[in-house]
């Protein structure tokens, strides 16, 4: 289980500093693990939280936060290192894959929850609630402020392979989408609403489930205050309620196979990287992004330096703080690696490290096996062909 936050460094998200944010520093830490060297991997916000489902690099629409549905063309997938290539656009042609396509290839479970993205009034779209979404024509206006759910923050949704979306036209702004009948991604990219009631349903959990809160909750936005450093404590009081029923899940009972990681999609301020991040091909890597005034990130590789903290069976309490550098290529990695998944884009990158015992100081996962008939699994290497071919602000982003 994952649950991304926003736009905050180390310094503040950690240590006797960060005096607004007490139950990850007091609490959580305690349980587990702190990863002081982990890293973003650019600057704005989507460009991250790609990079954490599919290892695909920024291009300059994706490190925009763009909101449309034009695609990457032609997209094709380098065998040399994973990366789709085609330049630039928002959204991604069916051959790029993300781990949510890996996860259900290979008979695994998956949801990404998504806070506040059913609390819409005029899009039509309640789940899987993507780039371009239709407006629901009968919605009368409103000025309702219940919907605090960003697009740019569900990774999922930018991926046809997910979604399903096609395109009727070849204009990038404003183009008409389709939706799969199919509803596979309504399936699977739900409002957070639905993960209080997987929590309440013995073994209702997937084995692979992302949280995004919506824009107060994860720290993007001050809401309700006049402190505009009251970010991270709406995030950290948003994680004290929600934790600890996560925690209470079986998964996290001793004997449980249960893994958290709360990080950050970048900090703010620099783009220090680690891990031999490369630009990707895209990417002019001397460009300025799109910027909202008052912005003062100089463009990537690299997020800045954030940490994130993991808490479950595996690792022991009060472990020590992990001295190894990981970003969010390492995330994807160590989480294909659990469920025994080819490595895609750059998590696929020679030399990077995925979590290992600084991180499990309890004991090494084993690999996951699905709950799948023989069957299904014998035919797996013909289905999932295609992924052989992918191995290889504050108030911004």
């Amino acid at each position: 289980m994952i649950i991304v936050l926003e736009n905050s460094d180390f310094a503040n998200n950690f240590g006797a500093g960060s005096v607004l944010a007490p139950y990850i520093n007091n609490t959580l830490v305690p349980m587990g693990v702190e990863i002081p060297l982990y890293f973003g991997t650019g600057h704005a916000s989507l460009d991250n939280y790609i990079a954490m489902v599919s290892g695909q690099s920024p291009n300059p629409r994706t490190q925009g936060d763009c909101n449309d549905p034009s695609t990457l063309s032609p997209g094709t997938i380098d065998p040399s290192d994973g990366e789709a290539v085609g330049g630039e656009g928002c959204t991604y042609p069916v051959g790029v894959l993300s781990i949510g396509d890996q996860l259900s290839a290979a008979g695994f479970t998956w949801k990404g929850y998504m806070e506040d993205m059913g609390n819409s009034p005029t899009t039509a779209r309640d789940t899987c609630r993507g780039p371009g979404a239709p407006i629901d024509p009968s919605a009368p206006p409103t000025t309702a402020t219940s919907d605090k759910y960003a697009t740019k923050h569900n990774p999922f949704v930018y991926f046809a392979s997910t979604t399903g979306l096609t395109h009727t036209d070849g204009n990038s702004q404003g183009t008409q989408i389709t939706y799969n009948t199919l509803a596979f991604c309504d399936a699977n990219d739900v409002p957070l609403t639905q993960l209080y009631t997987d929590l309440a349903t013995p073994a209702g959990l997937p084995n692979y489930s992302f949280i995004t809160p919506n824009l107060c909750d994860d720290g993007h936005d001050v809401c309700g205050s006049s402190n505009p450093d009251n970010g991270l404590a709406q995030a950290d009081t948003f994680l004290s309620q929600l934790v600890p029923k996560i925690l209470a899940a079986p998964a996290f009972h001793p004997g449980g196979d249960g893994l958290l990681l709360v990080n950050w999609d970048e900090g703010e301020g620099d783009s220090t990287d680690c891990c031999n991040e490369q630009p990707g091909p895209n990417l002019d890597e001397t460009a300025v992004p799109p910027q909202t005034p008052g912005d003062n990130e100089p463009p990537g590789p690299g997020g800045g330096q954030t940490g994130a903290v993991a808490v479950g069976p595996f690792i022991a309490a009060n472990s020590p703080p992990s001295t190894v550098s990981y970003n969010h290529y390492s995330l994807l990695r160590s989480i294909e690696d659990i469920f025994g998944l080819a490595h895609l884009g750059y998590a696929g990158q020679a030399g990077l490290v995925p979590f290992g015992a600084d991180v499990y100081t309890g004991a090494q996962p084993s690999p996951a096996v699905p709950e799948t008939p023989l069957t299904w699994l014998l035919i797996l290497p013909a289905l999932a062909a295609p992924a052989v071919i992918g191995l290889h602000r504050r108030r911004r982003g």
